[in-house]
């Protein structure tokens, strides 16, 4: 049976599907990275080669409230970047459940970026 490797856009985590999971998955299907809860979803899957995910969001708790929600390519494109007190770059975004601001730090792991800090 073949297995199709897949890295994470996100963490670069190797996303492993063979041919009975393809078989199960359809154009606008949602698969969550395992590891960094990064949500992809299915754009093409087609024989062979032919598969492709489009990142969609990553899934992140607020350390105020403890809610989940995605943090998303818009949430963060609306988002302020400001430097932080260390000198890194954040992006400071607004809970949708209980409105805390809470600053996210990105930074580069193996040629994805990975969501490494939450402060609110």
């Amino acid at each position: 049976m073949a297995t199709l490797e897949i890295d994470c856009p996100v963490c670069a985590e190797v996303l492993e599907l063979t041919d009975e999971d393809r078989a199960e998955l359809h154009p606008g299907d949602v698969i969550v990275c395992d590891s960094c809860h990064a949500e992809m979803e299915v754009t093409r899957n087609g024989g062979g080669e032919d598969f492709e995910l489009e990142l969609l969001g990553i899934l992140t708790v607020c350390p105020a409230c403890g809610e989940e929600f995605d943090v998303t390519e818009e949430l963060l494109a609306a988002s302020p970047t400001l430097e932080a007190g260390d000198g890194s770059a954040v992006s400071v975004v607004t809970c949708p459940h209980c409105r805390a601001r809470i600053e996210l730090e990105f930074e580069d792991e193996g040629g994805g970026e990975g969501l490494s800090d939450l402060r609110s």
